[in-house]
């Protein structure tokens, strides 16, 4: 290491600078503070520790998305059945799975490139500039261009590029919310802290991605790139594993099911046949008959097309999603972790009570002396107490305030105030004029008060004062009680103080202020003021949230706060949304999170001071408990938790482009009851892939019963493979589809969550389809019977027969895919107009199959006469009056 004039290309990497004294941080990486680096010197560590630039987020190229179709069983096995009709000579089979294939690979690719395109449009952002001082001179630099060892440059409204030590400071304040969850500005300076001190503490550092909201300083950076405190994080979000949905779970173990039970169906009845001397080919015909029918084709295209209607649902309602199978896992979600600022919060501080002697107003207007729009001008006619109050705290400030606009600048709590006197019909310029400004003491953040000297139109002058309570009672002599100054006792010096603390904990920023009357404009500001009284604040909780969350229990959905924040804070906010549900709100103190015994975590409402890693272990900890996550964020501290959790949900306007990278689904209007819409249509789309996929098995199985045992007991086939690619593919798809794309039951968000290993189908499911498919298997083969032994039209006739009936008979099956609740003529299937537009699509269908020539020759099917339909419509409506009894019989037992 070298210091002085001389060479400073070595220099020693600290780990805990803000431990240290500045001269000795300066010292330690070979920096003169009048000089700054040299060029030279910036090479040189710029070729050492790179640009500071994060490692930018792949995009997911056009190639990904579409090699991310195949990765389906289901899809796998479509392509194996596919390969053995073309090893067979069937090549009509073979192409047409092929096509099914393609379809279900071009609607997903397309939903989801649209997708993946929209959330990376949320990422584009412009570049920072950097103020330096390099070879004695203070330029700007593109913030990339930062090495370790610059000696940055610093004022209000910057925002931070890299990790720094502060050097000098005067009246800096920074907004850290973004990476520690603070709500209000922190003050910094330049004193060093303990080496044991937690990030949000850190006094003297400031850290990459938060911003400079007062003052101004002279730093050292410390950190470049992925070294920052924001690139470790951007380090845990890389190193967190994607975790599988539950669907595509659900999904592959369905299709491993098929695998074997196609397997062993197919070698079953084709060695049997064989051993009983029944022709080679013949079976071979027939194991690939199996196959057709034991395969769902129809399965991968419904599943997509009702994701994509569901993703394009939630897109209509501010929430994009970037993986299709991620809208049905949010119905599956039995905890939200969600973070407070800015999620349940408005990330604004809004004054919500003043206090003078004796007396509380609350501004909001839900107790006390009202503060609405008529009551408040009132109050402040009828109390000259309250309007100096105010006038205070619009007058000693130094921010400006623009009701409904975006771009109000200064500190959080100086514009809450100037609201506070736009509610109350003050106008600041009006005011100012009227009272000039003389001079100002800054606020300090040693003596933690501020002041201003104004004129009056008495030609005199009063102090305006406001500051930290305990400071601002310190210096004061008298209070203001009804209009008067009276003297300040210990008694009423001891009932401020009890007030504010009582309000400090519970969770409000309390600024006290003062006045008093001068002749003169010199003299001390805060010497023999009178204290005027107390404002309250509180970032307050955002519109909507409370019911919101009211609507997630009645779901059976727990929502934790998990923040960064005070416990003080952090537990006003869930009392005030009721966030547990007998207002116990049992905080777990991130400095005590690894302490406490895992029963009272699991039965806390409210994590705070926790850190990016803990956020981690509080998901895990719920996952190992068997419960779905979704975990709500907007913060650069939220990514590595949103990746980890199996639902990552990110805020659009406020959120950062790491946290838009890491999440699952962007709220587009940040908005906590987007949630719970996005959780109802999650829950929506999964009863509709089960009713479909139950709808399509119970189909596929009655396949391959008829098949099956009309082999085994050496029956001619009742249905041949081709047509029963055509009912997969064509009669069954849309009916299936259509409930695909059903509204949901009007009472599914008062269910509680599935159990997160609950499979699509359950073990009651696979009985009630086998109940069902072996009851539409007697009507076909029935009717099959019939047709051959009874009304002698033949095998041809008899084959049509039995593919009428079974088309049929599925076709009016999609009745009985209603819920055991409802009643026969008013249910969800009733209700679905694709059902009905289905139906009448499928029947026509049919009715072309058998009247064009071509297709009924393709199909191997005949003309029927009218006996012949006669036979067929009774046989298909067993199946239908069977269910609707045994669906009433279930209802009636409960």
């Amino acid at each position: 290491m070298a210091t002085g004039s001389g060479s400073k290309t070595e220099f020693e990497e600290i780990n805990k600078p803000f431990a240290l004294a500045g001269s000795e941080v300066l010292s330690k990486y070979g920096v003169d503070k009048e000089q700054g680096l040299t060029e030279e010197e910036v090479q040189i560590r710029r070729d050492k520790f790179g640009v500071n630039r994060l490692r930018q987020h792949k995009s997911r190229s056009i190639w990904s998305v579409l090699a991310a179709q195949f990765k389906s069983i289901i899809i796998g096995l479509l392509a194996v059945a596919a390969i053995a009709a073309f090893l067979y000579g069937e090549w009509v089979e073979g192409w047409a799975v092929l096509v099914v294939i393609l379809i279900n690979t071009l609607i997903g690719f397309v939903t989801e490139l649209r997708a993946v395109r929209a959330m990376e449009a949320l990422s584009k952002l412009g570049t920072v500039k950097t103020r330096v001082k390099r070879n004695g001179r203070t330029i700007e630099v593109d913030a990339e261009e930062l090495v370790p060892g610059d000696l940055v440059v610093i004022e209000g409204g910057d925002v931070i590029t890299a990790d720094l030590r502060i050097i000098n400071a005067s009246k800096l304040q920074a907004n850290e919310s973004a990476l520690t969850g603070e709500s209000l500005p922190v003050s910094k300076n330049e004193e060093l802290v303990e080496e044991e001190v937690v990030l949000a503490e850190r006094s003297n550092m400031l850290y990459k991605g938060t911003a400079v909201t007062r003052g101004s300083a002279m730093a050292v950076v410390v950190g470049t790139g992925m070294n920052t405190e924001l690139g470790k994080i951007s380090s845990l979000v890389e190193t967190t594993e994607d975790e599988a949905t539950p669907l595509e779970e659900r999904l592959d173990k369905l299709g491993y099911k098929l695998i074997y039970v196609t397997v062993g169906i197919i070698l079953a009845i084709v060695f049997t046949g064989i051993l009983s001397g029944k022709d080679i080919v013949l079976m071979i015909e027939t194991g690939i008959a199996l196959a057709v029918a034991a395969i769902p084709e129809g399965l991968p295209i419904v599943a997509t097309l009702s994701l994509a209607k569901g993703l394009k649902t939630l897109a209509n309602k501010n929430a994009l999603v970037n993986k299709l199978s991620s809208v049905e896992t949010l119905g599956a979600t039995s905890v939200i972790c969600t973070d407070k600022t800015g999620t349940l919060t408005e990330n604004q501080m809004t004054a919500t009570q003043v206090h003078l002697y004796q007396k509380e107003i609350d501004v909001n207007g839900e107790n006390g002396q009202e503060m609405t729009e008529n009551g408040i001008s009132k109050s402040i006619e009828q109390d000259q107490d309250l309007r100096l109050a105010i006038e205070i705290g619009m007058i000693c400030n130094n921010a400006t305030f623009e009701a409904g606009s975006e771009e109000n600048n200064g500190d959080p709590l100086e514009i809450a105030l100037l609201e506070l006197g736009y509610k109350a019909g003050i106008s600041h310029p009006k005011l100012i004029e009227e009272h000039p400004e003389v001079k100002e003491d800054a606020f300090d953040s040693t003596t933690k008060m501020m002041a201003t000297w104004n004129k009056t139109d008495r030609d005199s002058f009063r102090v305006y004062a406001k500051g930290a309570p305990e400071a601002i009672i310190e210096h004061c002599t008298t209070y203001l009680n009804d209009g008067e100054c009276e003297s300040l006792d210990k008694t009423a010096q001891q009932y401020w103080l009890d007030l504010n603390n009582k309000l400090a904990g519970q969770g409000y920023r309390m600024i006290a202020l003062a006045s008093k009357l001068s002749d003169t404009s010199e003299g001390n500001s805060y010497s023999d003021l009178c204290f005027v009284g107390l404002v309250a604040l509180m970032d307050p909780p955002r519109k909507g949230v409370k019911a919101a969350i009211e609507d997630c229990r009645q779901a059976g959905i727990n929502v934790v706060m998990v923040t960064g924040d005070q416990a003080e804070t952090a537990r006003y906010i869930a009392n005030e949304l009721r966030l547990d549900e007998n207002s116990s709100n049992v905080v777990v103190h991130g400095s005590k999170l690894y302490d406490t015994d895992k029963e009272t975590k699991l039965n806390s409402s409210v994590y705070a001071r926790i850190d990016p890693k803990q956020k981690l272990d509080i998901i895990e900890m719920y996952q190992n408990e068997n419960q779905t996550v979704a975990m709500t964020g907007d913060g650069v501290n939220d990514a590595p938790a949103l990746k980890k959790a199996d639902i990552g949900i990110a805020m659009g306007q406020r959120g950062t482009q790491v946290a838009r990278e890491a999440a699952d689904i962007v709220l587009t209007d940040d908005a906590f009851s987007t949630i719970v819409v996005a959780v109802e249509q999650g829950r929506i789309i999964f009863n509709n892939i089960r009713k479909f996929v139950f709808y399509l098995m119970s189909c596929n199985v009655s396949e391959v019963a008829v098949v099956g045992i009309a082999s085994f007991i050496g029956m001619p086939l009742p249905i041949l493979p081709l047509q029963i690619l055509f009912l997969n593919l064509v009669t069954d798809v849309f009916p299936a589809l259509a409930l695909g794309l059903g509204e949901g039951d009007r009472s599914i968000m008062k269910e509680k969550p599935r159990d997160t290993d609950e499979p699509i189908l359950t073990t009651k499911h696979w009985k009630r389809i086998g109940v069902y498919s072996f009851v539409i298997m007697t009507s076909v083969l029935a009717a099959f019977y019939i047709g051959l032994q009874w009304m002698s039209v033949g095998a041809d006739g008899a084959v049509t027969m039995s593919f009428l009936t079974l088309a049929l008979a599925q076709l009016w099956h999609v009745f009985n895919m209603r819920d055991d609740h409802s009643s026969i003529f008013s249910n969800s299937v009733n209700r679905n107009k694709w059902v009905w537009g289905a139906i009448l699509l499928c029947v026509g269908l049919l009715l072309t199959a058998i009247y064009v020539p071509l297709f009924a020759e393709v199909l191997s099917l005949v003309k029927p006469t009218l006996p012949m339909w006669g036979v067929v419509m009774v046989m298909s409506l067993i199946p239908l009056v069977f269910g609707q009894l045994f669906i009433s019989l279930r209802k009636k037992n409960g």
